[in-house]
């Protein structure tokens, strides 16, 4: 009788309930997805490592180990935008990506930015970061706080901005000598 409730008090013990929200439900190694339409590739993901809690208040998808991003032009099949970052997590109820860690990005005109942590917002088709960012296009280096584009990186803007700009200072004509005269007087 005493070692069946030695038992019963060893096993009472050991049993804990399991939070479903903390409860890892995927998790792949190694991961490759690469996204086709008609035949033309959209996208290519990989991550060393991805984990999904999808029974938590708000499910979503963690990549602790980073992730590299390259989508593709539709028309063109040719590379469109490139982004790599040490860590991301995807909240999968409000379509929304963190990259955090030495995140860099770049698309085809060859803008790229450079942060520690960006924000894309699949519903408003915005990428964001709230931190000192820096964008180089060319041998114009930007840099600022407060960083916002819409998702395909065209129109972009930082809520306080500092930064260098390249200026071509060759002439390609003559001054006009009463304009000259005209802004002396």
């Amino acid at each position: 009788m005493g070692s069946a409730i030695l038992l019963y008090s060893c096993s009472a013990e050991n049993t804990k309930e399991v939070n479903k929200e903390t409860l890892l439900t995927q998790q792949s190694d190694s991961l490759t997805i690469v996204q086709t339409a008609e035949g033309k590739c959209d996208y290519v993901f990989t991550t060393p490592l991805m984990e999904r809690y999808e029974f938590a208040k708000e499910p979503y998808m963690e990549f602790r180990k980073g992730v590299e991003i390259t989508t593709y032009d539709d028309s063109t099949g040719l590379e469109a935008s490139y982004l790599i970052a040490d860590y991301a997590i995807f909240y999968e109820k409000r379509e929304l990506w963190e990259a955090k860690g030495n995140v860099v990005a770049r698309n085809v005109e060859g803008q790229t930015l450079y942060t520690q942590q960006l924000f894309w917002n699949q519903k408003t088709h915005r990428i964001y970061s709230n931190v000192d960012s820096k964008v180089i296009q060319g041998q114009d280096v930007f840099i600022g706080e407060g960083f916002e584009s819409d998702d395909r990186f065209e129109k972009w803007s930082f809520r306080k901005f500092t930064g260098k700009l390249t200026v071509d200072t060759e002439v390609t004509e003559e001054p006009d000598s009463t304009a000259t005269e005209e802004g002396k007087k």
